[in-house]
């Protein structure tokens, strides 16, 4: 995580990791499920990480679907990462479903290789903070709900909190929806064990306010499943939800009137303080259910 000097303008440079922008699901009902789609797609190789199976690309617009980001994107077929290396100018072609996404042909294009990225985004100003470890007590943050009603982050004392982000314009499936999902799918099941679903909350926070008002917040759960008891979908002023989100390991950034992000979500006990962190996406929202269930039952009788 990166520490800044207090009240002073940063830029939250480009590195591996991801962003998107694009509309709330609507609240309609599912339909069947959608084709895949594919796109070709061109950009500059920023990282490479084999052993996760992915590529670290910041790539030019997606007509149709994303605009230029800096983003990790799945490789199935790792032999398509041989000889690659940062810096590297690639065509691939990228396919996207409802859930998942990937790429699933890359070849290099013989230009000059740079291993220096444009800074994107505008200044803002951020606090100096200190990353959080299990342990740690979750500070107090000044938040706004999906109602519209003021709240702060130590509102659910007593309780297990999940601690989670997203923005609700994140159009890439193994991003923020997918993290809503995994989300709502351990909120199911721990629903369904005995005296839980009242001694557990769920906090999303998004870090987009500007776009991502109380109404939006209220339809994008909606639409995910997300219940209107048990679930808090929230947001804030900028320097805030960006001191937050540092504190867990999240950094943020605009890029091309996007944002582009990392992920993370946090386990923290009933005494407010943090029991997990789990970074990125690879989670199981078995793995989840589990850490909530430790949280529960190392929590003192009677809280």
């Amino acid at each position: 995580m990166m520490n800044l000097g207090s009240t002073r303008a940063a830029v939250l440079a480009a590195c591996a990791l991801a962003g998107c922008s694009r509309g709330p699901r609507s609240a309609e009902p599912a339909g069947p499920p959608l084709a895949p789609r594919q796109y070709e797609v061109r950009g500059t190789v920023v990282r490479l990480d084999p052993a996760a199976s992915n590529v670290v690309i910041q790539h030019e617009e997606i007509p149709g679907y994303m605009r230029a980001m800096t983003m990790p994107f799945p490789v199935r077929d790792t032999n398509l990462l041989a000889g690659l290396q940062p810096g590297d100018t690639v065509q691939f072609r990228l396919t996207v479903t409802e859930t998942d996404g990937w790429i699933e042909a890359l070849e290099t294009i013989a230009t000059p290789r740079t291993n220096r990225l444009p800074l994107t985004g505008p200044f803002r100003l951020v606090r100096d903070v200190d990353p959080l470890e299990p342990g740690d007590r979750l500070p107090a943050y000044p938040l706004t709900n999906q109602w519209g009603r003021p709240i702060s982050t130590t509102n659910f004392s007593g309780r297990v909190l999940v601690l989670s982000f997203i923005y609700t314009r994140c159009p890439f499936p193994t991003f923020c929806p997918r993290t809503m999902q995994q989300l709502i799918t351990a909120w199911r099941e721990l629903a369904r064990l005995p005296d839980t679903a009242e001694r557990v909350h769920f906090l999303v926070v998004s870090f987009d306010p500007e776009h991502d008002t109380p109404d939006v917040l209220r339809a994008y759960g909606r639409s995910h499943g997300a219940p209107d008891e048990g679930w808090t979908l929230a947001t804030g002023a900028l320097i805030e939800v960006t001191a937050l989100a540092e504190q867990f390991g999240l950094t943020f950034w605009r890029e091309d009137g996007g944002w582009a992000h990392n992920l993370r979500t946090a386990v923290i006990a009933p005494d407010g303080r943090i029991r997990t962190i789990l970074p990125g996406n690879q989670w199981t929202a078995a793995e989840l259910v589990r850490a909530v269930r430790d949280a529960l039952e190392a929590a003192p009788s009677g809280s």
